[in-house]
């Protein structure tokens, strides 16, 4: 049975296959997290044990996408393959963890092997996007990313559904989704739209696009945008749980509030993918990047306000935090050299999700000690991005 469909037989949404595959496979992602506050019980792990498993699959992407550029895999082979056999591993070693969680060791060398699989799921899925829809990028990538975050936010709908039952049960539900995930673009293929595999694209080919002006100021704001996002992800369980606490509401109640945060961001996606067929995508990030930047500014400020408020607040956050994403990848992808997208998208992942490695750090470590005022760890990423993108035009995506 061939990998791919016949241009014949190519089915007519391959955007809505795409995303929904983005969506099971990136469930891997913060699959842990979902089950944070059970691992706490059950295995006594702290916020920092549980920030060093993040860490690890961060680490793992990093150097997951840069191994992908450097040996020039993501331009020399099919996206669906590498797409596909990623999420098949990604979904064996998640359920791994299931087994190795009372093993520190093995477990964060799991979580690293998870964030490497990753590597093969997220880029190429962008990859993907741009090789089946060519026209109007930002608004494809908006449900791309959309689905992103949704997959990160699902652990955590998982274990709500779940309580009272193991902690196991929403580990292997997301391996099961991977899973599906993989066999769907492995049946969908590549687009018609993109050079076809089998060039010889290196890691200094990725790293050559930074040398324009252009793609470099698109690539700060994403770096910048990077630092704040992932650490903002991982520390919202903490401030649920803190404002429910002050509620004496039931922690139950974590894991759902938990997801509706995250998922929100994916609304953000899609409403910053259709405005931006009409403003561009290089408004929509700089909106998104000043809305984001001024709540985590305000967040410790208002830290003894009315926890229902708090709550409220975390809200435009999570819609916002994440809806820049999108357009910032269009951006890149509009303003990369052609030849070489897989690879330059790779390259910029990879130093982007660096930067989430010091947020990650900073605000799980001291969160014990600092409490909200931890937030203003994550203020630089929004100023960074706001300010590479503060003069020069790359060219946009709204095409």
């Amino acid at each position: 049975m061939p990998f791919a469909l016949s241009r014949r037989s190519a089915p007519r949404h391959p955007l809505a296959i795409i995303v929904l595959a983005q969506l099971f496979g990136t469930s891997l992602w913060f699959s842990v997290n979902g089950v944070g506050l059970s691992l706490a019980t059950d295995l006594g792990l702290t916020d920092a044990d549980l920030g060093r498993l993040t860490l690890a699959v961060q680490a793992g992407f990093i150097l997951g996408a840069l191994g992908l550029a450097a040996s020039g895999l993501t331009d020399r082979f099919r996206a669906s393959r590498l797409f596909a056999a990623a999420s098949l591993a990604g979904a064996v070693i998640n359920a791994g963890f299931v087994l190795a969680a009372s093993q520190p060791t093995l477990a964060l060398l799991l979580r690293f092997a998870t964030g490497l699989c990753l590597a093969g799921i997220y880029p190429l899925g962008m990859k993907l996007v741009i090789g089946w829809t060519p026209k109007h990028t930002g608004a494809a990538l908006a449900w791309l990313v959309g689905m992103l975050t949704l997959g990160t936010a699902l652990p955590h709908l998982l274990r709500g559904a779940t309580l009272g039952h193991p902690w196991q049960w929403p580990l292997l539900g997301a391996s099961g989704l991977a899973l599906v995930g993989g066999a769907l673009v492995a049946a969908l293929g590549d687009g018609p739209h993109l050079p076809p595999p089998g060039g010889r694209a290196r890691l200094r080919e990725g790293l050559a696009a930074l040398r324009d002006a252009r793609f470099r100021a698109v690539a700060g704001g994403y770096f910048g945008h990077c630092w704040e996002l992932y650490a903002m992800w991982t520390l919202t369980p903490f401030l649920v749980s803190r404002e429910i606490t002050r509620l004496s509401a039931s922690p139950a109640l974590v894991p759902w509030f938990s997801f509706a945060v995250i998922a929100l961001g994916t609304l953000g996606c899609v409403l910053g993918g259709r405005l931006s067929l009409r403003l561009g995508s290089l408004p929509i990030a700089r909106s998104a990047l000043a809305v984001s930047g001024l709540i985590c500014l305000a967040y410790p400020l208002l830290a003894e306000a009315r926890p229902e408020f708090l709550l409220a607040l975390l809200a435009p956050w999570g819609l916002s935090v994440i809806a820049d994403s999108p357009q910032l990848s269009a951006l890149a992808a509009a303003n990369a050299p052609r030849d070489h997208i897989g690879s330059t998208l790779a390259v910029m992942n990879a130093i982007g999700f660096s930067l989430t490695l010091p947020g990650i750090w900073l605000t799980t470590t001291l969160w014990a000690a600092q409490g909200p005022w931890a937030v203003w760890w994550l203020l630089p990423g929004p100023l960074l991005g706001l300010w590479c993108l503060r003069r020069r035009s790359p060219h946009d995506a709204t095409t």
